[in-house]
């Protein structure tokens, strides 16, 4: 997918896979500042790590600092919150690990599906400040790889590299002077592409229910208000200015028409049903095969 002759840095991060490419090399400083990015995000944010802030507001309430990435962060799931009625939410960690999501990988459900708590409840968001009232479970999956990826392209450009395209196992965030043709991968074969979208510029993000899933109908997509995995979408891809922005709504897509999330944010759209249908914005200028 890379331009011919870019040059690529791989490695793992937050659990899956990156892909960095370049016209030009990148030097030993700047590859270990982006490791750097990703090892700090990851010790902020990760609630699989014990040693991590997130973590920290899993085992009791208080007041928790996180760096300055959290204020847009929180504002974008406070709108996602409140546009999807508290289905999608950052405090969907317990629900997650109740059906075995959890630290350990353990993949097994330890009880029946669990609601997430009422954000006004159990959360004060302030900018980077978060405040609990109980122990949460935290998790900002849905949009905060998105949010990474913007990090990394910011520090690609501060080092003046200006044309790039960023792969974290199927987030991307592409720089440069030519489009490149992306393949949108079939949600039930990921061997095999349901059509082919360009990008220009910008992000393009996918979210699809068989990409982490286990047990029979569990997967990590779930409504916070019951805690059970959804099952009307199988797959939607979103294309913004920034990752973390595409990222957030490809999550949304799951539980508000794109049509709606259409009149707060700036962004083309297709989703996949289970029914084997589709819908899909104006601005998605892709080709689905048939």
């Amino acid at each position: 997918m890379p331009q011919p002759g870019w040059e690529e840095f791989r490695f793992d991060g937050i659990g899956t896979r990156w892909e960095v490419a370049t016209p030009r090399p990148l030097s030993a400083g700047v590859r270990a500042r982006l490791l750097a990015v990703v090892e700090a995000y990851d010790g902020a944010w990760s609630r699989f790590r014990p040693d991590s802030t997130a973590s920290a507001m899993a085992r009791e309430p208080g007041r928790h600092e996180f760096p300055p990435e959290a204020a847009p962060l929180g504002q974008l799931y406070r709108s996602l919150y409140r546009l999807s009625a508290g289905a999608m939410t950052p405090l969907i960690g317990s629900s997650l690990e109740q059906l075995g999501y959890d630290g350990d990988y353990s993949l097994r459900p330890a009880g029946p599906p669990l609601a997430a708590p009422r954000w006004e409840d159990a959360l004060d968001w302030d900018g980077s400040v978060l405040t609990n009232r109980a122990p949460v479970g935290l998790d900002i999956g849905a949009a905060g790889k998105g949010q990474l990826v913007d990090l990394l392209g910011a520090e690609l450009r501060q080092h003046g590299h200006n044309s790039y395209l960023i792969d974290a196992s199927g987030d991307l965030l592409y720089s440069g002077p030519d489009v490149i043709r992306v393949g949108l991968e079939h949600p039930y074969d990921p061997a095999r592409a349901i059509g082919t979208v360009d990008l220009a510029g910008g992000a393009l993000c996918a979210s699809a229910a068989n990409r982490r899933a286990w047990g029979d109908g569990l997967h990590h997509v779930l409504n916070g208000t019951t805690g059970r995995p959804v099952s009307t979408a199988v797959a939607t891809w979103t294309m913004a200015a920034s990752t973390m922005l595409a990222d957030a709504l490809a999550t949304a897509l799951f539980f508000v028409p794109g049509a709606d999330l259409e009149r707060s944010f700036e962004f083309s759209w297709l989703t996949v049903f289970s029914d084997g249908s589709a819908a899909y914005s104006a601005g998605f200028e892709g080709t689905l095969f048939t």
